[in-house]
């Protein structure tokens, strides 16, 4: 391989071929070498080929202000998620994934904590990819000796259900029309304006997204729900109760799928809270 372009003393650019830069690490690998010298193939620790341009200028960018541990700890972590769920993910997950992992690091380092806002529903709807995230928490503590809190294995499981969207326009289109639907049929069923700005917003619109995505991606949900537990919710939140029905009903029509009684569970906490926290329309 003949480098390109150095980034730093462990990473460099190389040209295949047909002319695509393909990202190369190494401890060392770039230190006291010119463009146009020929890299030393026993340094070399991970090969990075990325065909979309943009993502590849990112990584680069990102490659040059963290240290080459945690992007191979991070890239451990991708092959880890991949092998695991069979499939590949978006080239994105190595931006993302990366600079969350390297700044949550940082974080704990400084005694800061962020709690998860949708840890619940996670845990809930995407086990596979939190035990993923638990996963993760283990190499990282055992690469860095930290060990982060079960909140980062809720963020790294929302970067693996976003890196396995792939990115096509025509499902993210879909999942957008349908959390719009919902979103409308609260707003119109209670006469209210969403408060965008607060964190029970956010959470609801973090849930709409997961449930949006398995809807349209036929990964049903099937758990055994506490039926008096739904009995209970129906009759503290029975306004709220009845616009999940609604949704339901919608749904069911226009997509031909049926709520399960968890998912109406979900549903209506987060609108009982939304509703609670949103203004009332002027008539």
């Amino acid at each position: 391989m003949i480098i390109n372009k150095i980034l730093n003393n462990n990473v460099v650019i190389t040209l295949d071929k047909n002319g695509e830069e393909t990202i190369v690490m190494g401890k060392g690998i770039g230190y006291q070498k010119s463009k146009g010298e020929t890299i030393d193939n026993r340094k070399i620790n991970k090969v990075f080929r990325i065909l979309n341009k943009e993502v590849s200028s990112k990584l680069q960018e990102l490659l040059n202000n963290i240290p080459i541990e945690h992007m191979n700890l991070s890239s451990e972590i991708i092959d880890y998620a991949q092998s695991r769920l069979n499939t590949k993910l978006n080239e994105s997950i190595y931006i993302s994934l990366s600079d969350h992992t390297y700044t949550a690091i940082k974080r704990i380092q400084e005694g800061i904590t962020v709690k998860n806002a949708i840890l619940w529903e996670i845990k809930r709807f995407y086990k596979e990819e939190f035990e993923i995230g638990m996963k993760a928490l283990d190499l990282i503590e055992e690469r860095t000796g930290i060990r982060l809190p079960d909140d980062e294995a809720g963020f790294i499981a929302f970067h693996i259900v976003n890196a396995q969207l792939n990115e096509k326009q025509q499902i993210i289109y879909d999942i957008t029309k349908l959390m719009q639907e919902i979103l409308n049929i609260v707003r119109y069923h209670f006469g209210i304006e969403f408060k965008e700005e607060s964190v029970f917003y956010y959470r609801f619109i973090m849930h709409l997204k997961f449930f949006a995505q398995r809807l349209l991606s036929n990964n049903i949900h099937e758990g055994d729900t506490d039926k008096e537990l739904l009995g209970i919710i129906k009759a503290k939140y029975s306004r709220e109760f009845e616009c999940i029905v609604k949704i339901k009903n919608f749904i069911n029509k226009q997509y031909n799928y049926i709520l399960t009684d968890d998912e109406m569970i979900y549903l209506t906490i987060h609108v009982a809270k939304i509703v609670q926290d949103s203004k009332v329309q002027p008539e």
